[in-house]
């Protein structure tokens, strides 16, 4: 649902983990329901399904399953030690773009779309039912930023994060902070908290009710330098933990994929951007090789 740039998003990343200590992992340890606004579930279109199997199979040693629901899915769930992680889906058509995406929790996808329509959002999918596993929408924020929203019925989300092998933080770039961070935090209420190094311009989400920093954080957004193409849209990165993050690079070379931005070092761990052997572009942390 979205794609990312260049190696700019290196000096944001860096000075976040460096805050945070990587608060993204371990806010919510492992739970099946999610609460309202947070991240509850990624996915990917991909031109290839099985191509994209072969390569996220060999990368994170996942193994995939039919999506369910009544009506037959083309979607296959990625697994990850038998629980779900992600979703792969074949793009229904071939103007969508390669791109991974997240989805945010909501109690009611109806009236939640209806907040991001009056706060100038827009809906790119109205919501609807995918019996039994639960309803869905997909929107845009105010500046193209594309989103999930998610209302659990059958299927919560995720069954495993902030694990190798597993999601642990996302992460919206735009170019227009005093149009995007409004709303955000009015439809999903999210508490900011602005970084204070000089230089970067970055601000986290935490849940509304909880102190904002990065002990609470469960997402952030970052502004686009003019290091990135003016062209380039609003999008979200997705990230994931890996065991090691220099493995996970060279496995993503020798798969067809390329770096997008090398591994470095951070206070926590190891970080990269990656881009698979389709164009969907996510990163990685390996929580394992603090320095």
């Amino acid at each position: 649902m979205g794609g990312v740039g260049d190696t700019p998003h290196i000096e944001p990343i860096v000075r976040f983990f460096s805050a945070a200590g990587c608060a993204c992992a371990g806010y919510f340890g492992p739970m099946a329901v999610f609460a309202e606004g947070t991240p509850c579930w990624v996915d990917v279109t991909l031109d290839d399904l099985e191509a994209g199997k072969r390569f996220y199979g060999s990368l994170f040693g996942w193994t995939f399953a039919d999506a369910g629901g009544v009506t037959r899915s083309p979607s296959v769930n990625a697994l990850s030690d038998g629980r779900k992680v992600a979703a792969l889906a074949p793009k229904s058509d071939g103007r969508m773009p390669t791109a991974w995406g997240v989805y945010f929790a909501t109690d009611d996808v109806v009236a939640f779309a209806a907040k991001v329509r009056a706060a100038g959002g827009q809906l790119l999918t109205e919501p609807v039912a995918v019996e039994p596993l639960g309803a869905m929408a997909v929107a845009a924020d105010p500046n193209g930023g594309v989103f999930g929203l998610w209302q659990a019925g059958t299927h919560s989300g995720f069954e495993k994060r902030d694990e190798p092998g597993s999601f642990c933080w996302a992460e919206v770039y735009t170019h227009d902070k005093e149009l995007i961070d409004p709303f955000y935090e009015t439809v999903f209420g999210f508490e900011g908290h602005t970084q204070d190094d000089a230089g970067v311009d970055f601000r986290t989400w935490s849940p509304a009710g909880t102190e904002p920093g990065p002990e609470t954080a469960i997402g952030g957004r970052s502004v686009m330098s003019d290091a990135f193409p003016v062209e380039m849209p609003d999008h979200f990165l997705v990230y994931f933990v890996v065991e090691s993050c220099d493995g996970a690079v060279e496995a993503t070379k020798r798969l067809g994929g390329r770096v997008q931005l090398p591994p470095v070092d951070t206070p926590f761990g190891r970080i990269a951007v990656l881009v698979d052997n389709q164009g969907a572009t996510f990163a990685i942390l390996a929580e394992s090789e603090k320095i």
